[in-house]
């Protein structure tokens, strides 16, 4: 029994040191040292103070900020701890319910777009809860009311819009997007600027 079982106390604190403790390890300092900002947390700073992060959306609620996705996350609205989805199917009475509230919350505001049409990553929450970025077509939904509400004219709050917008990944990944997050940022900077 002597001959079975030390290898396997030997086996279990080796593993232990490498996977707990040295692998770990690692990471970590090749994180800091190759992807500093990244690893830890891709936080936005202003005047020295930490305001978001690039990766996690925030809520805005007031008409002179954009607004981005909803978020299903509990039990407070982008709360990274508690991502998730709403996993509301699309014949969901309650999805219904839902994207019609939020419609209605952007016939209100004054939103609209030039087509009309209202763009889906505004009336929908994400699969994470937690999207950060927006359609440029749901950025563009909101410019007529953004500049209402600061009073900018609405050229300048889309040249706003069209610096903030980044466009596929290498050129090939995703889909051109809006940081919610670093627009509103911008417009404020280009407000305090007036």
């Amino acid at each position: 029994m002597k001959n079975i079982l030390r290898p396997v106390i030997v086996m279990f604190v080796a593993l232990t040191i490498v996977t707990g403790l040295v692998y770990p390890a690692i990471v970590t300092a090749v994180g800091q040292a190759a992807f500093h900002r990244e690893a830890n947390g891709s936080l936005i700073e202003r005047d020295g103070k930490v305001v978001g992060s690039e990766l996690i959306g925030q809520q805005f609620d007031a008409p002179r900020y954009f607004w981005g996705r909803l978020s299903a996350t509990t039990p407070n609205p982008y709360n990274a701890g508690g991502s998730s989805g709403s996993n509301l199917g699309p014949t969901n009475g309650a999805l219904a319910d839902e994207v019609k509230g939020r419609i209605a919350a952007l016939g209100a505001s004054g939103a609209s777009g030039a087509s009309g049409a209202v763009p889906v990553d505004l009336v929908t929450s994400s699969g994470s809860g937690l999207d950060p970025e927006i359609s440029p077509a749901a950025a563009a939904y909101q410019v007529e009311r953004v500049a209402r509400e600061r009073g900018m004219a609405a050229a300048q709050v889309e040249a706003l819009v069209a610096g903030a917008t980044m466009g596929r990944q290498f050129g090939v990944f995703g889909e051109p997007r809006v940081n919610v997050l670093k627009l509103n940022l911008a417009l404020d900077a280009a407000g305090a600027a007036k």
